[in-house]
């Protein structure tokens, strides 16, 4: 018997060898991704201090479709909008372990084309 492979822990192991590379400081903070079936999460961490210093999500936006390129769009430039109001213009993108591709790719070009650099 084949055994079943479980997508999301492959993810997680993957994403806990590219944090052990990755931190953010109090002058580049990280960029995180989180994607669910529903919705997709960004926020801009300070690891030094601890601290989450802008967020955005497709929930909190009030989106119509939550769980498409264009809502991950949206939560792109809001997050950026949010980082540049609190003065922070260059961020450490961590993509959560997921692909560079659709849904995570396209809030991470968004959040360029806002304002911030990585």
């Amino acid at each position: 018997m084949i055994a079943k492979i479980d997508k999301n822990k492959v993810r997680l192991k993957r994403h806990a060898r590219v944090r052990s590379r990755l931190t953010g400081t109090t002058e580049r903070p990280r960029l995180n991704v989180y994607r669910s079936n529903k919705h997709i999460y960004a926020q801009v961490i300070d690891d030094a201090q601890g601290v989450t210093i802008a967020q955005a999500s497709s929930q909190q936006l009030g989106l119509d479709a939550t769980s498409n390129v264009e809502a991950a769009k949206k939560v792109g430039e809001a997050v950026a909008k949010a980082a540049v109001e609190k003065g922070i213009t260059a961020v450490v993108f961590d993509r959560g372990g997921y692909l560079y591709h659709g849904r995570v790719q396209a809030l991470a070009e968004a959040a360029r084309e806002n304002g911030l650099q990585f």
